[in-house]
């Protein structure tokens, strides 16, 4: 199937191209390579089934906030959504069934985590190395890895030392009973806007440390009737038909998000009342209502959250964490509140995706360095000085409007081109050149300077904390970032021929600047 080789004694595997993670985004370029006939590739994944974030988020109420038919591959419909906005298990169950369909399975590592990549020069091929020992060669390396997979844990004295149940809600302990106890949530972001309702009529008591509010809007959700789901498996042009028309209404959101963030105001407006409609108690309303435009931070959809904050077991803390004792939790004004568990609510690193001695590329480059200030790469894909690599879902390619998944699809569009060309011209390796990589991320900024997320006046986790810089967004519209990824742009990279046949196979290739 791929290429496997002993060396050593051990076993490295040595496929034409590897790709770490089994999300969308691993899961989607994993196809296309199938269907374009591709069949030497490996795929690494850390977890022991394909899903990525929806397979490791299963915390209670876990669901999307885009409308399903939408959030999910354009090349696989799926007629069978049971609700507008599916759950976290039926998001996972069609990606898993995506890997059987299209015939991945066979080509994933499971319970395989990247421990360190290297780019090795003389040897024109990256060096993949696992947790467990592994390695795997391969001159085509894609981390799929995504933004949003590793939970950012706040600093917060004392909390190592309590004594009770503490965790993240990417790492959910359904073996803990909540039923009777005393829990501390951390952060109101939009997993804890999931998953707070579902946990308030089981605890005693329930402490919500809410450090700014969000903009909450109601969730038009509801179940997809059958005789929909039968006329949608039927005529498969009426369900592209109603994506396309999702998409539509959603891009349209752009206007106000990254062209005239005035507009927001009558967003704004519709969320206040909102917030009226559901929260009667004028003390807790104020509270809740934020002070910054809607539209700087994610807007979140729920239609539970306000009702379970008004429950008398419920308390909303505004003063922010102190401390944590072993069996309390002490907020700024010094009040201490005995728990029994404390729920991190705080979301991910997303300014931060890549650690130290992960990544590293040409002369001993390590991507978590670079990025200390801020992530940067060319159409959120390729950096310079790391040859051969396409990241995907990298920066500035998230989204506050409208599908990832879109998105994702015109970055493996792009990565395919590239394969594409590298082929016809015979290539050995590409790399984009740092005037090109540095024009393009100057433009992003400067597209950015005019969007809600700089002019709305709050910190987000979209914008870096020590450069300022918005690294996590694209500062447009989706088809504007699909034109610019539909064909691969050859002059914007430097790159190196392949070696001749009569060469022997441990030289240097020639390198032609482009």
């Amino acid at each position: 199937m791929d290429g496997s080789i002993a060396l050593n004694g051990s076993n490295i595997e040595t496929p034409r191209i590897l790709i770490v993670g089994s999300g969308f985004a691993g899961l989607g370029m994993a196809i296309k390579l199938k269907a374009a006939g591709i069949n030497d590739f490996v795929l690494l994944e850390k977890d022991s089934g394909v899903g990525g974030t929806w397979r490791v988020n299963n915390y209670p109420g876990c669901a999307c906030d885009v409308q399903s038919h939408l959030y999910s591959f354009s090349f696989a419909p799926n007629p069978h959504w049971s609700r507008m906005f599916s759950p976290q298990p039926e998001i996972r169950g069609y990606l898993e069934a995506c890997a059987e369909r299209f015939g991945i399975t066979p080509h994933i590592r499971f319970n395989t985590a990247m421990a360190r990549g290297e780019w090795l020069e003389a040897r024109k091929l990256w060096r993949v190395s696992t947790s467990d020992g592994r390695i795997f060669e391969a001159p085509i390396f894609i981390p799929a890895i995504g933004g949003l997979s590793t939970p950012a844990l706040p600093e917060i004295a004392g909390l190592a030392s309590f004594k009770g149940e503490v965790f993240h809600s990417q790492q959910w302990r359904h073996d803990y009973d909540l039923k009777g106890k005393r829990v501390a949530v951390i952060g109101t972001g939009a997993s804890a806007i999931q998953f707070v309702p579902q946990i308030q009529e089981q605890v005693a008591q329930l402490d919500l440390y809410q450090r700014t509010p969000p903009w909450i809007i109601g969730k038009p959700d509801r179940a997809i009737l059958a005789a929909e789901r039968s006329r949608f498996a039927r005529i498969p042009a009426l369900q592209k038909a109603w994506r396309a028309g999702l998409y539509g209404m959603m891009e349209a959101r752009a206007l106000a998000f990254t062209v005239n963030p005035k507009l927001m105001k009558i967003f704004q407006k519709l969320a206040v009342a909102f917030i009226h409609k559901q929260v009667k108690d004028p003390a807790l309303r104020a509270k809740l209502t934020p002070d910054y435009t809607i539209g700087c931070k994610r807007v979140l959809i729920s239609n539970d959250y306000y009702p379970a904050l008004g429950k008398p077991n419920v308390e909303v803390i505004t003063q922010g964490v102190q401390a944590v004792r072993a069996h309390s939790v002490i907020d700024a004004e010094g009040v201490e509140r005995k728990v029994d568990a404390i729920i991190l609510g705080t979301g991910f690193a997303a300014t931060n995706p890549v650690p130290e001695n992960l990544l590293i590329g040409r002369d001993g480059a390590d991507l978590g360095k670079l990025w200390q200030a801020g992530p940067e790469a060319y159409k959120g894909s390729c950096i310079n000085g790391f040859p051969n690599l396409f990241m995907i879902v990298g920066p500035n390619t998230g989204l506050g409007h409208n599908s990832m998944v879109y998105m994702i699809e015109s970055q493996i569009a792009y990565v395919m081109d590239a394969l594409k060309v590298m082929a016809e011209s015979k290539l050995a390796t590409v790399e984009v050149k740092s005037l090109d990589q540095n024009r393009y991320n100057a433009g992003l900024q400067a597209r950015h300077k005019n969007t809600i997320w700089s002019t709305g006046g709050c910190k987000s986790w979209y914008v870096h904390p020590k450069s300022g810089k918005n690294t996590s967004l694209w500062p447009g519209f989706t088809f504007a970032f699909r034109a610019i990824t539909r064909s691969f742009d050859l002059g914007a990279y430097n790159f190196t021929a392949q070696l001749q046949s009569h060469q022997p196979a441990h030289s240097a290739s020639e390198e032609v600047i482009a």
